[in-house]
């Protein structure tokens, strides 16, 4: 029997907690909102997002991934935990090292742990595979300090899941456009009048749509198998200059230059330059299967013109 007062469990609410409740994280707790009983709850380290999470139905939750004395609060609080937040960039004594992510798992051990934990990761963890074919069974092969974190983040995770049960889902996230996220799409770029490499030396680029991305999190929190990496990436199979030049054509803007590899060191941005270091097309088929998510924006195509 239950005890005095207490619901059968098929009626109790799940707790959602979102660590990083950003742009993604807010599009996420739109699709969990809608047809689950949930109560949505989101780590924040500003008091002035307070009242912005409330109006979206979230409980905001004080405290900051970089002190971890501010999380202890977060031990056996959620059912599910969707992890957003990126490693620190810089300033730390282990570059290859996410101590976020390190400092919550060990909160989240301390208590009854939660049903799953999500983590949005990065593509980049798998380095540069040359315009081949990539899936989650393709070894990691980081390239750049960021990918090493991420690939960190990605082995606390997933230590969590071995150690103590939790079902850990890691999504593989690639470029995230939207036309209603801040800077969502290239047309600022297209705008500057940035160039792009010229065909035979760019690189394969690969996209998901925020919205698509919001409802895997949500989707994988209930449908991600065990310790698992899913590629969350839509159907598109575009070059960078090509995407570029799509944008053009859809916004009505010149197409940018073409320029040779060996001329972009000196007229484009270093970050820039380091995506177009790397060159892979990714699988997507797990998270068709298993996450079971029909894409609302299949390829760049509709999404840049939703």
């Amino acid at each position: 029997m239950n005890p005095s007062g207490a619901l059968p469990a098929r009626f109790r609410r799940e707790r959602v907690l979102i660590i990083g409740c950003g742009d993604v994280g807010q599009r996420a707790a739109r699709a969990l909102g809608s047809g689950r009983r949930v109560r949505l709850l989101a780590l924040t380290s500003s008091t002035e997002r307070n009242a912005e999470l409330r109006a979206q139905g979230i409980t905001p939750l004080q405290g900051n991934l970089d002190d971890p004395r501010s999380l202890q609060r977060l031990a056996g609080l959620a059912t599910r935990v969707l992890h957003l937040a990126p490693p620190p960039s810089e300033g730390q004594a282990d570059w290859r090292l996410d101590p976020r992510t390190r400092d919550l798992v060990r909160v989240l051990a301390r208590r009854s742990v939660p049903v799953s934990l999500v983590y949005g990761s990065t593509t980049g963890v798998y380095g540069d595979s040359q315009g081949r074919w990539v899936n989650e069974a393709t070894p990691t092969q980081p390239k750049t300090p960021r990918a090493w974190r991420r690939v960190d983040a990605e082995a606390s995770v997933h230590w969590l899941g071995r150690a103590l049960g939790v079902r850990t889902s890691v999504l593989r996230i690639p470029g995230i456009y939207a036309p209603d996220r801040a800077g969502g799409t290239p047309r600022e770029r297209l705008q500057r009048g940035t160039p792009v490499l010229r065909a035979q030396d760019d690189v394969y680029t690969n996209h998901i749509h925020a919205d698509d991305l919001g409802r895997a999190c949500a989707l994988a929190l209930w449908r991600g198998r065990p310790q698992r990496n899913v590629n969350v990436v839509d159907d598109s199979q575009l070059k960078m200059g090509d995407y570029v030049d799509l944008a053009a054509d859809l916004y009505g803007l010149p197409r940018p230059p073409r320029i040779a590899r060996d001329a972009a060191g000196d007229q484009l941005p270093l970050m820039l330059l380091s995506f177009m270091s790397e060159s892979r097309r990714l699988d997507n088929r797990r998270m068709k299967a298993e996450l079971r998510l029909s894409l609302r924006y299949p390829t760049v195509n509709e999404g840049l013109r939703s």
